[in-house]
């Protein structure tokens, strides 16, 4: 599956119309100098992720909320990132 992304190059040329057009196909990956920078989500995808179960308790950040979540993945670095690269390069 081919990531859905905008390049920051496009973004400035074409603007909210860009990110709009990425949206309909769902979340938009902004990349920056050929690293991804940003995700842009459509309103209904971010309220359903602040308001899904497990959320993060107010008061503590992203990153502290992260690191308290157990390991459930089975995939290592090397692997993650071969992947990306793969993508990134396709």
């Amino acid at each position: 599956m081919r990531m859905n992304t905008l390049t920051v190059a496009e973004l400035k040329r074409r603007g909210m119309a860009a990110i709009e057009d990425g949206l309909r196909r769902g979340p938009v990956h902004i990349v920056k100098r050929n690293r991804a920078a940003a995700v842009v989500l459509s309103e209904d995808d971010y309220q359903r992720l602040a308001h899904a179960k497990g959320a993060a308790p107010a008061g503590l950040s992203a990153v502290q909320w992260l690191l308290s979540q157990p390991a459930t993945g089975k995939r290592g670095k090397a692997n993650i990132d071969t992947v990306l690269k793969a993508e990134r390069d396709w």
